[in-house]
């Protein structure tokens, strides 16, 4: 943690953190071409865009490029990045990364403790994996239902949830988080896997001179613009680069710099010069910002920066929810007003829920036409909403 040889902490203005996040995380007005080469963009931008495969009005990574980029609909963002231009891997959680942090992770993936690797290791025989190694170099692109069907194994089992049963599908989870197969696309029998020669061509070989802790501490920092120090979700992959020498190491040398934010008892770490990059002002535009979009994984940072505090419930038994079960933020003008409860049904975007937060004006006019652009977007005839109700 912070030592007392490093500079003193950059002091940041509640305002100054959220102007910050919005403009870092490319919230304040489109900047990004429209269609297949905006989507491609954003992930270069945001460094990772969270996972997630639960799809109410489209998944957390359709809603993190549907607010940003213009010309998309439901699902393009895996087909306009998928293959070529990402894959995916753990980051904050498993997230699509960009192509070119590929041959890190490759560097870096044998020995990586990720996703309870040990554990799978000692129910898959190194025989089944590499036979499902060779089966997918043969045939190309395959989902675990594609490829010859090598008996069962004992599930691993998280408080509850159990993995999967199917030892062709457990060999493709090791061989995955080893980067010896990519996800490469999705279809009707779910995630598409093939080699990355094939799958990440220009990347697949591609040499490193940055060790993988300290290039990825870097990407994580810009890709949450204010890092909290403090233990987290945001940390996920890196728990343990977060307790060792290298963040203050690096602001040591100055190439991250440390905050603090009145209102929060953290210190963060933000991108080196960050206080002298440019953004645009918010434009009118209403965004409909999907549960682990970037600016929302600091939940502690968000209270404080926004004012607004969001915890996602859709794990929560329903008795315990406050608000719903899929519920998204609405920001508008770089101020989060309220939070949404949508589905899609019989051709329709319906809004169950609405809320406007206590104190924050909820422009109808905006609403309706964020509700309309994503409307069609999850190729629906109209958006009904109702009136919205004040947050409690």
């Amino acid at each position: 943690m912070a030592s007392t040889s490093l500079p003193s902490p950059t002091v940041l203005q509640p305002d100054e953190a959220r102007r910050f996040l919005i403009g870092q995380h490319g919230l304040a007005r489109p900047l990004h071409p429209p269609g297949a080469r905006g989507a491609r963009a954003l992930l270069k931008a945001l460094r990772c865009i969270q996972l997630d495969p639960l799809d109410v009005i489209g998944t957390n990574a359709d809603l993190v490029a549907l607010a940003r980029v213009d010309g998309l609909t439901r699902g393009d963002v895996y087909r306009h990045l998928l293959p070529g231009h990402a894959f995916e891997h753990f980051a904050k959680e498993r997230c699509l990364l960009p192509a070119s942090a590929f041959p890190y992770y490759r560097d870096h993936a044998i020995q990586a403790p990720w996703w309870r690797q040990e554990e799978r290791l000692k129910r898959i025989p190194e025989s089944v994996l590499h036979a499902v190694l060779d089966e997918v170099t043969r045939k190309g692109p395959s989902s675990s239902r594609d490829l010859t069907d090598h008996g069962t194994v004992k599930p691993l089992d998280w408080s509850g949830w159990k993995s999967t049963a199917r030892a062709t599908a457990m060999a493709l989870d090791v061989l995955w988080t080893r980067c010896q197969v990519v996800v490469c696309g999705r279809g009707p029998g779910g995630k598409l896997y093939d080699i990355p020669r094939r799958a990440l061509p220009r990347m697949a070989e591609a040499a490193v001179k940055t060790p993988f802790q300290r290039w990825a501490l870097l990407e994580r920092v810009e890709a949450a613009g204010l890092l909290s120090r403090a233990s987290g979700p945001h940390w996920s992959s890196l728990s343990d680069v977060r307790t060792a020498a290298l963040p203050d190491a690096l602001v040591a040398e100055g190439a991250l710099e440390e905050v603090s934010v009145p209102g929060s008892p953290r210190r963060y770490l933000a991108p080196m010069g960050f206080r002298e990059r440019e953004f645009p002002e918010p434009d009118t535009r209403m965004r409909i910002l999907g549960p682990l979009d970037p600016v929302l994984w600091d939940r502690g940072l968000v209270r404080v920066a926004f004012g607004f505090d969001y915890v996602w419930e859709v794990y929560k038994p329903a008795a315990q929810r406050q608000w719903g079960w899929y519920v998204c933020p609405l920001l508008h003008r770089g101020k989060l007003v309220g939070r949404l409860e949508a589905r899609v049904r019989e051709g329709e975007l319906q809004v169950d829920n609405l809320w406007r937060e206590k104190g924050a004006k909820l422009d109808d006019a905006a609403l309706d036409e964020a509700l309309a652009r994503h409307a069609v977007a999850c190729g629906a005839q109209l958006a009904r909403r109702p009136r919205a109700r004040v947050a409690s």
